[in-house]
């Protein structure tokens, strides 16, 4: 239960006793100035209409309704057009923070998903070359994401999807046969869109050492093999640096090798969606909305890279993944309509929707106030790798989420390293080292901090009562989050409840105080330990007890 649990349920049995139909469902949030109280609601003015009522005169009815004590509030007052104010008794802020202590590393987790599958893809590069930073805000998106959903009840399976078939691939192979033969002294030029950096000589190099008997990489398989072998490692090592697990990795590859795509391609035209032109087999896509047909297979008989994506969406939903979440770069955007449309085409009983797409924009490296473009590694951009070589794992994580997904990302490397108020996860985890602080000096147990027997009305100070406020909102802030699919919600709720115990630790002594106070504070210390350090572990963020 969150904090606005009994207040809901009061305020439901009071508007109901009034005439408002069952589902009355009342929004409950916090006023923009702390001035007006702890908690308010429109309820009033959404139920005004239907009750046929003034929405000050339904408002003060319903508040004359309400028991204040099973409400948990101490007054409520009306506001504005028919706003209610309330403020919350200060036994139930006590109760919040006992609670909150007893459930510890899972205060904030709730059973909203109901042990439901839910399939997250997210990163699947093409085992190209190493991880750009752009991959790196997918990354750390898909993390949070599926801890979000694993946070609230869902049962998640993180995916990589390897596109290891294509052009893309070709192009990779004919690269380093290309650097295979320049070691042997032949000159040999890199195909249109083949791959450049200093990885790709590192790859002809060892090649070479591998296969003694090919020296000048005639069988291009197996070059290709080679090279999807070792950048598939390659990419592994980063995602191992950034801390990030896949529970599947699936190959594009296995859907060519299984049947997959022809078997889906077949059920398209028995579902008489597609026709042909010109030699080619396109899909009417039209007929689901888009502005235009689509080809599914090109005259040369190969496949346009669309096809097998809902191949592989069609294997989500027999795997069982009802609901499927993909991670993506904003330049996927037209992805979603085709591969939604070719699993409606099916007529396979997959809805409207599926699966569901966050997509993300790129990111702008900055040092000195320049551009970084170049990684030395990579040579035409800058790596995950390189980041977390500069600023760390952490860093890199929080800085890749403290922004809306679809929003441009500036990433400021002296920032990022700075150890001032100025770098926001600085600020976040020297909040939660303050806390420990107090525990260390003191000489005491911090998990032996239970709130049993301790008076929690000495917490008066508006810094407390603010603090207080925001670590109950926590639950309710994750569920908002998990909903949403929205991460940077969490980095931001850290870095404003961060502020809150740096203004609480600075204004308030807690070692050295009267008994009562300090136990008290003691308290506050502890349940603000425990959200700082969940809601950083739901970043996939360490929450370090000493900085």
């Amino acid at each position: 239960m969150d904090g606005t649990d009994l207040l809901r349920a009061e305020l439901v049995r009071a508007a109901q006793s009034l005439g408002a139909p069952e589902n009355v469902d009342p929004v409950i949030e916090r006023p923009r100035d702390p001035a007006f109280g702890d908690w308010a609601t429109s309820l009033a003015m959404v139920l005004a209409k239907p009750l046929k009522q003034r929405p000050r005169d339904l408002a003060q009815a319903i508040v004359e309704r309400l028991d204040f004590r099973r409400a948990g509030i101490s007054s409520a007052e009306i506001a504005g057009p028919g706003f209610i104010n309330f403020r919350v008794a200060a036994d139930v802020f006590a109760e919040g923070l006992r609670a909150l202590i007893a459930a510890g590393d899972e205060y904030g987790r709730s059973t909203h998903g109901l042990d439901c599958p839910v399939n997250v893809e997210f990163v699947s590069a093409n085992p190209t070359g190493p991880l750009h930073v752009g991959h790196g805000r997918q990354a750390a998106l898909g993390d949070a994401i599926s801890a979000l959903l694993g946070a609230t009840g869902w049962r998640v399976s993180r995916e990589f999807y390897y596109n290891d078939a294509g052009v893309q691939i070709a192009n990779l192979a004919l690269s380093v046969q290309a650097r295979v033969r320049e070691l042997g002294g032949v000159a040999a030029a890199l195909p249109e869109g083949g791959y450049h950096g200093e990885y790709i000589r590192d790859l002809a190099q060892r090649y070479v050492d591998e296969h003694p008997t090919d020296p000048t990489a005639d069988d291009l398989d197996a070059v290709r093999r080679f090279a999807v072998r070792e950048l598939r490692k390659e990419q592994d090592r980063d995602l191992q640096a950034f801390g990030v697990k896949f529970d599947v990795y699936f190959l594009e590859s296995s859907l060519y090798e299984d049947g997959r795509v022809e078997q889906t391609v077949d059920a398209l035209v028995r579902a008489g969606h597609t026709y042909e032109k010109d030699g080619a087999l396109w899909l009417r896509t039209t007929d689901f909305g888009d502005d235009k047909d689509r080809v599914m297979r090109k005259s040369d008989g190969t496949y346009t890279y669309f096809v097998p994506d809902v191949a592989y969406h069609v294997s989500k939903w027999e795997r069982g993944f009802t609901r499927a979440i993909n991670v993506q770069g904003a330049d996927h955007h037209s992805t979603v309509t085709r591969v939604r449309v070719g699993l409606q085409a099916l007529d396979a009983g997959i809805p409207v929707g599926y699966p569901e797409y966050v997509l993300h924009q790129m990111v702008t490296v900055m040092r000195g106030g320049e551009e970084v473009k170049i990684s030395k590694r990579a040579g035409s951009y800058v790596t995950v790798r390189d980041l977390i070589d500069e600023v760390g794992r952490d860093a890199v994580r929080y800085f890749f989420l403290m922004r809306k997904g679809d929003s441009q990302l500036v990433f400021d490397i002296d920032v990022a390293r700075a150890q001032s108020d100025e770098n926001p996860v600085y600020y976040v985890q020297m909040a939660h080292a303050r806390l420990s602080g107090i525990f260390r000096v003191g000489e005491i147990d911090a998990a032996s901090v239970s709130g049993a027997d301790v008076e929690l009305s000495v917490l008066t100070l508006p810094e407390e009562q603010e603090l207080i406020k925001a670590l109950l909102d926590y639950p309710a802030l994750v569920a908002g989050a998990a909903e949403a699919l929205e991460p940077h919600r969490v980095a931001t709720y850290l870095h404003d409840t961060a502020g809150k115990v740096h203004l609480w630790y600075h204004k308030a002594h807690v070692l050295g105080e009267p008994e009562p106070i300090m136990r008290a504070r003691l308290v506050l210390a502890r349940a603000a330990q425990l959200v700082l350090a969940n809601a950083l572990a739901l970043l996939g963020i360490t929450a370090p007890e000493r900085m």
